[in-house]
């Protein structure tokens, strides 16, 4: 399940290039915690997951700090967290996820850049059922036992551990609804937490040919320079 999934994750981060967007996604992420939960991260777990993110992305403490002061801030706007789904050339399902303070503007963006370039927007709920929402974690592979690790968490919700041989780190995959517990499981027992996220992966895939895969790649390089796009999944293999 993950593995494969991986590789396409990779390749995404590559797409987005410049490192700003990459803040102004954990950014919004942070404002959004922050709001839930509270600008302590001691008593916010959602929010040191994200700080956790920012650093694995490099982001400057600054501009962290800077974010949660942001989200306490009176004159910040709520984001609105939306689902798109839509179809893409030669009818590759995709879809998005928008934070957004203007959803008219959010949508208006969306929809034109499927007319532009071979797809088309369709209907909330038309192809969630493509996709499995799950959790992932990245910890330090300071010698753990990957099996016995698997093992300990299929009761907590965890589905699949494997060893990243990029990264070297390990990689845990577990239900939606798990995230808390898992979190909370792997900071007891005192691993070194990387990075945690929300991701979706696809139940199929579809395979196209390369030239056809490069009209998809367009779609979606333009999706992901829009600034109130967090994250666009697909299912071309």
């Amino acid at each position: 399940m993950g593995r494969a999934f991986e590789y396409r994750k990779a390749s995404k981060l590559k797409r987005w290039g410049m490192m700003a967007k990459v803040f102004t996604r954990i950014g919004k992420d942070i404002v959004m915690a922050v709001k839930a939960g509270g600008s302590d991260p001691q008593n916010n777990s959602r929010l040191r997951a994200i700080i956790q993110n920012a650093k694995a992305a490099n982001m400057p403490k600054e501009n962290v700090e800077r974010a949660i002061k942001r989200a306490i801030s009176k004159d910040q706007e709520d984001y609105k967290e939306i689902v798109y789904e839509g179809k893409g050339p030669h009818g590759i399902a995709i879809l998005i996820e928008a934070t957004t303070d203007n959803t008219n503007r959010t949508v208006a963006n969306v929809r034109s850049y499927f007319n532009k370039l071979g797809g088309s927007l369709g209907t909330s709920g038309m192809l969630d059922y493509l996709f499995d929402r799950k959790c992932v974690f990245k910890i330090a592979n300071e010698g753990i036992d990957l099996e016995e690790l698997e093992f300990e968490l299929i009761d907590l919700g965890g589905e699949e551990v494997f060893l990243d041989d990029e990264t070297n780190e390990i990689n845990i995959y577990g239900e939606f609804s798990a995230f808390g517990t898992i979190q909370k499981f792997l900071e007891e027992k005192g691993y070194e937490l990387k990075g945690a996220e929300f991701t979706r992966i696809p139940t199929e895939m579809k395979e196209l040919p390369e030239d056809q895969i490069a009209e998809v790649d367009k779609l979606i390089e333009r999706l992901e320079e829009d600034d109130d796009v967090q994250n666009v999944y697909t299912n071309m293999k």
